[in-house]
């Protein structure tokens, strides 16, 4: 359910109604919708609701998957070890020491992200990196790179002049 939170609380918030065996309910709550799947019996029901936020954008971009794909160690070393040369999903999973599932996981999360590209001769499946460079990435970081090197420098400018105060009140007081 893309762009939904599924929260499985038992809801205080929740009007109390008759127990009933009815399908979903649609409840407004301070603008945002929720969703209650009301179908099972009063004794083990468990309140399950959906939340949309409509101020959140729900869209994956090629940022997200990006940075989805790089934020995990495993799959940042696959990157290394496919940068030095291409590798059957089975040599890649005997270096990282795990499954054959598990390898094929990550690489498909890469390959989601365009990172890598897989092709299957016969019963091997081999990886090599994608022709997608991260430039956009770069750009991004770069961008935030040079914010927090900005908002440093005001804070060392700050930070100096607050020396620079507590050694002249360190004078005064002799």
């Amino acid at each position: 359910m893309d762009g939904y939170r599924r929260n499985t609380i038992a809801s205080p918030s929740v009007s109390p109604r008759p127990p009933t065996l009815g399908i979903e309910d649609v409840e407004m709550d301070f603008g945002v919708r929720q969703f209650s799947a009301r179908s099972a019996p009063l004794a083990c029901r468990q309140s399950v609701r959906y939340i949309l936020n409509h101020m959140v954008q729900y869209k994956t971009t090629r940022l997200d998957a990006s940075f989805a794909a790089l934020s995990d160690a495993t799959r940042r070393g696959v990157l290394e070890q496919l940068a030095r040369a291409d590798a059957s999903i089975t040599e890649l999973a005997e270096k990282f020491h795990m499954t054959l599932t598990g390898m094929k996981k990550h690489v498909g999360v890469l390959e989601q992200a365009g990172l890598v590209t897989t092709q299957k001769v016969g019963r091997v499946r081999t990886c090599k990196l994608g022709l997608r460079q991260l430039e956009e990435e770069a750009a991004w970081i770069e961008r935030y790179r040079q914010l927090w090197d900005a908002r440093f420098d005001e804070l060392d400018k700050v930070v100096e002049e607050l020396k620079r105060k507590e050694k002249l009140d360190g004078r005064k007081k002799r």
